[in-house]
């Protein structure tokens, strides 16, 4: 059969990815960094690379609807082959995955379930640290730009006090979910009765647990010198956005 009229093959739908634990990301990672090398490894050798047991890397592709080792690499040949770039720059492949698994109706629909709860809330207050600082200061001023006005915090020790949490919305923004700071800060808002939606890397992180809600993205965190995090943050402004928009769409 071409390959042309072959049905187009799914792995990493945004739901699957979630489903993975801190091990099995770790394969999900080195899986779509290396898609030239993966499809010939064993699965042994695959668990060498990542770093964990060939158990860890079973249930991988069971949570991917593959029975086994042997159907998830056939399916991720013919997955690469429908939908990868032959020669993709350096970092393509981890943003291209991610934009094919959000782009459903699952996906869809968690956006607007979160558009709903910012809708509810009088107040909206961005919150970040670092590059999520910088993020939560954009994510302010965007939705601001569309007619909902937003506050960002980028110090993890402001004071939040009962009437900034009134009627409010924290819309916290991390990389890992595990920043000790930020997890204390998003305690805080808790405490003071203030709704709380995270933003972060992965849904089983200390933070997405302590939220009311949140949208995890799937991307390989990055740091230099095991210190310096570049991760890329393409899909926490592709997030931010597609909130804006479709909360300007209800405003009007």
């Amino acid at each position: 059969m071409p390959l042309k009229d072959q049905k187009p093959v799914t792995l990493f739908t945004h739901s699957a990815v979630a489903s993975l634990n801190h091990l099995e990301m770790m394969v999900y990672n080195y899986v779509i960094k290396n898609r030239d090398k993966v499809i010939y490894m064993t699965i042994r050798e695959l668990a060498d690379a990542a770093g964990v047991s060939t158990t860890t890397v079973l249930r991988f592709c069971r949570k991917l609807s593959c029975e086994g080792y042997s159907e998830f690499r056939v399916r991720y040949k013919l997955y690469l082959e429908q939908n990868e770039p032959q020669q993709a720059n350096f970092g393509a492949s981890e943003i291209i995955s991610f934009f094919r698994s959000v782009n459903n109706d699952e996906f869809d629909q968690l956006l607007d379930q979160a558009v709903e709860i910012i809708l509810a809330s009088e107040r909206i207050i961005f919150v970040g640290a670092g590059t999520s600082g910088s993020l939560a200061k954009y994510g302010a001023r965007f939705f601001s730009n569309i007619g909902k006005f937003s506050n960002h915090i980028d110090d993890p020790y402001f004071p939040v006090t009962n009437d900034m949490a009134k009627n409010a919305l924290a819309i916290v923004l991390s990389v890992s979910g595990e920043t000790e700071e930020i997890l204390r800060f998003a305690s805080q808002f808790s405490l003071h009765n203030c709704r709380v939606m995270t933003i972060t890397s992965h849904e089983h992180s200390r933070l997405a647990k302590l939220a009311d809600f949140n949208i995890s993205w799937h991307a390989p965190q990055m740091r230099i010198a095991g210190v310096y995090d570049v991760t890329t943050q393409i899909p926490v402004i592709y997030i931010l956005e597609s909130l804006g928009r479709k909360l300007a769409k209800k405003i009007a």
